[in-house]
């Protein structure tokens, strides 16, 4: 019954014809060289799909498409002349002596597994579950050691901003690290990039917009971006020249701190000013201690420190 159940949906193929190319199938066919027939004709539909695989049971002949094959090329050409991808998977079955040893190669390796991890080291990547079991690796190898795939978002968003670009962009660079501006051939425009993650464009005289790709940190940028526009916007018309910089410096450090708290406030939860300006972070039980001068992070949990360093 086994053996029935096994071969219950074979059937002889006598030509491409009859051949119904729908859903997995395994079809085995003649000549083993692929020189012409049924096989070359199935090999040739089937080649530029890496899904599909060649089966190469017998002994390799000089001359053929499979000894050719058999080398991996990028191309083959096909029987009416035209040049195809050589995509799918070809394998040869070997039937070594008695005591012979095989060695074998496989071109995929998941590259989180290119290093052995050390014992308390942190590895990073994805989770993949399938039934019961469990699979990490970067995000790059999920769609060839899984059916997932991942994808990138882009968000854009637009508001009301009636202040002038270049004192928002001056404004910025008092507060953040990295601000650099655009040329107007790459952004169409003025514009300014900030940490190299979003980008703040010139819509109109009443409108600005940010655009960022979806990620924790950039998702972070594009918040505080967005507090310290609104912050800004609320001072219009006030303009602050050059002269008045250093008497404004103590005044725009507070608003700093303000932010950089509030900000942290909405990431961490439990946030209080500790002493010497620093910040006294509390996530389960685990305390932290962030300087905002040096960015220095104190803990004696190393997934709190990297947590608020990466946030900071």
């Amino acid at each position: 019954m086994a053996v029935y159940q096994t071969y219950i949906n074979t059937y002889a193929l006598k030509c491409i014809e009859n051949f119904n190319d729908v859903g997995p199938s395994v079809v085995m066919a003649s000549p083993s060289g692929l020189q012409s027939g049924l096989s070359r004709q199935l090999f040739e539909i089937w080649c530029s799909d890496k899904k599909n695989a060649c089966v190469i049971p017998g002994n390799v002949v000089e001359g053929t498409l499979t000894k050719t094959i058999i080398n991996e090329p990028k191309e083959v050409t096909l029987m009416n002349g035209i040049t195809a991808s050589l995509n799918m998977h070809n394998t040869k079955i070997i039937s070594p002596k008695n005591c012979q040893s095989v060695e074998m190669y496989f071109n995929s390796e998941k590259r989180l597994a290119e290093k052995t991890p050390e014992v308390g080291e942190t590895v990073s990547g994805l989770l993949v579950k399938k039934t019961f079991t469990y699979q990490i690796m970067v995000p790059d190898d999920l769609h060839v050691f899984s059916q997932l795939s991942t994808e990138n978002i882009s968000h854009r968003i637009t508001f009301a901003y009636t202040g002038d670009f270049g004192v928002l962009e001056h404004r910025l660079k008092q507060i953040l690290e990295s601000v650099e501006s655009l040329p107007d051939e790459e952004s169409e425009g003025p514009a300014f990039r900030v940490h190299e993650r979003l980008t703040v464009k010139y819509e109109s005289e009443k409108h600005i917009s940010l655009h960022w790709r979806s990620d924790p940190i950039s998702d972070m940028v594009s918040d505080s971006v967005v507090a310290l526009v609104l912050n800004i916007s609320c001072e219009i018309p006030k303009v602050f020249v050059e002269s008045e910089e250093a008497t404004k410096t103590e005044e725009n450090s507070k608003k700093a701190e303000k932010v950089v708290h509030a900000l942290f406030v909405s990431l961490l939860g439990d946030v209080k000013f500790g002493e010497n300006g620093k910040l006294v972070i509390s996530v389960d039980g685990n305390v932290g201690h962030l300087d905002k001068q040096s960015g220095n992070v104190e803990s004696e949990n190393e997934g709190l420190k990297e947590r608020v360093r990466v946030a900071f």
